[in-house]
């Protein structure tokens, strides 16, 4: 059996390889912040607006609906629509028994 031998070799290209890792690393970071820089300056460019015809503002009031008038709406809906279904307590599981999950054919059965 051959056992590695650690040498002056090994270490030069062990660091040699961590070197170039790094650098790529480094390089990639560079170039995805370059990419971002572009796409940022792309999206800044003004989009052509279309010429709109001036319309008169729609004076507004301003919402008064209290929590409390949320609260009852809701309610209300709750109570209109009424939403909730009777769930049974009671926990039902239903075996479907088929070739795939038959015990005869496992792999655990051994004859004995």
């Amino acid at each position: 059996m051959i056992m590695l031998t650690v040498t002056g070799q090994t270490w030069l290209v062990t660091c040699l390889g961590f070197c170039i890792v790094v650098l790529l690393l480094t390089l990639f970071v560079f170039v995805m912040k370059g990419l971002g820089a572009i796409m940022q300056r792309l999206e800044k460019k003004p989009a052509v607006q279309p010429a709109v015809a001036a319309v008169e503002p729609v004076q507004t009031q301003p919402a008064t609906s209290a929590a409390d008038d949320s609260a009852a709406i809701a309610f209300a809906l709750h109570l209109f629509y009424g939403l909730h279904d009777a769930d049974s307590p009671r926990l039902t599981l239903h075996s479907h028994h088929s070739t795939w999950n038959e015990h005869t054919f496992g792999i655990n059965n051994l004859d004995r």
